[in-house]
């Protein structure tokens, strides 16, 4: 029996991922779309988002995922709750591309890519346990909370460096804690850092502990690395920042990856060097990391999607 070729095959399931499929639905790509372990991606860790335009009050993160899926159900995606686990793209133009979930097969014209990147944290239990009560790993999606508050960041890159001076103009006061005696940050950003009055900088700190009552952060336990003293902060907020991870591990070796392992996407648009297969959301931008944003390059992968189709069939 010959296997069916679908038009449209979206691997991942957070804003780019749903919207993608809301547009390659409405093109009448009919789309299938693979959830992975984490249906709705980063965004179900995230409690209140309230710079989603269209949500006057704010929603909740996962609450909004289930809107773009049923919104995507509306015009007939249709959703797997399973997990790409393998990849064999064809590189010529109108190749069928070869997806596993487990031992099926998917055979698809065109293969959009909205796996996401994962927030690097250190690996703490108390990170786990303080979840959604004060820690974080993104200051533009949460930092507005903080306001007038204490917060501590952790890291010694321009990602820190970055959310400390963004969290600076909001809080009260921001310590960074750096690992070693100096930032990885660029030095624009490390004079960003040193010239904001309300970041104190601890080098040779390291977070070791959170405190507080019912699973809402109230302390930092830090140390210092050199004389193993420790001690602790008293804040509100706990950001990490050391990076993130994309999601690519098993696209590895087929489409081209920038050297922290993101997809590379032609400029201005959603296309990578595989012919039929696109990339959109977080997977390939390291930069902005929005809900919208993602949201938008999911936009335009269903474009280039369908363009491509149609440029197939002439």
């Amino acid at each position: 029996m010959e296997q069916n070729i679908l038009d449209c095959v979206i691997v991942g399931s957070g804003p780019s991922g749903f919207t993608a499929a809301i547009y390659a639905a409405r093109a009448d790509l009919k789309p299938e779309l693979y959830t992975g372990l984490e249906p709705g991606g980063q965004l179900t860790t995230t409690t209140e988002v309230d710079n989603f335009p269209g949500y006057p009050a704010g929603i909740t993160g996962p609450e909004m995922m289930m809107d773009l899926q049923k919104q995507a159900e509306r015009f007939d995606t249709k959703v797997h709750y399973e997990m790409i686990t393998k990849a064999e793209f064809s590189k010529e133009t109108g190749g069928v591309h070869k997806l596993y979930a487990g031992n099926k097969e998917i055979l698809a014209r065109t293969v959009i890519i909205s796996t996401g990147a994962t927030a690097k944290y250190l690996g703490l239990e108390d990170e786990k346990k303080y979840a959604g009560g004060g820690v974080s790993a993104c200051a533009t999606c949460d930092g507005f909370f903080y306001r007038g508050k204490d917060v501590v960041v952790v890291g010694a890159g321009d990602t820190a460096a970055e959310e400390a001076t963004y969290l600076a103009k909001l809080c009260k006061k921001v310590t960074l804690l750096v690992r070693k005696d100096v930032f990885r940050a660029s030095k624009a950003m490390v004079h960003r850092v040193e010239n904001t009055p309300n970041i104190e900088v601890k080098f040779h700190h390291e977070l070791i502990g959170i405190e507080g009552e019912n699973s809402l952060v109230e302390r930092a336990v830090i140390i210092n690395n050199q004389t193993q003293e420790k001690s602790t902060v008293d804040v509100e907020g706990i950001f990490i920042a050391i990076g993130h991870k994309p999601n690519t591990d098993i696209f590895a070796g087929q489409v081209d990856l920038d050297e922290n392992g993101y997809i590379v996407t032609e400029k201005g648009s959603s296309r990578t060097n595989l012919p039929g297969v696109f990339a959109a959301g977080d997977v390939q931008d390291h930069i902005y990391r929005q809900a919208i944003t993602a949201a938008g390059s999911g936009c335009m992968a269903a474009m280039d999607a369908e363009k491509y189709l149609a440029e197939l069939h002439g």
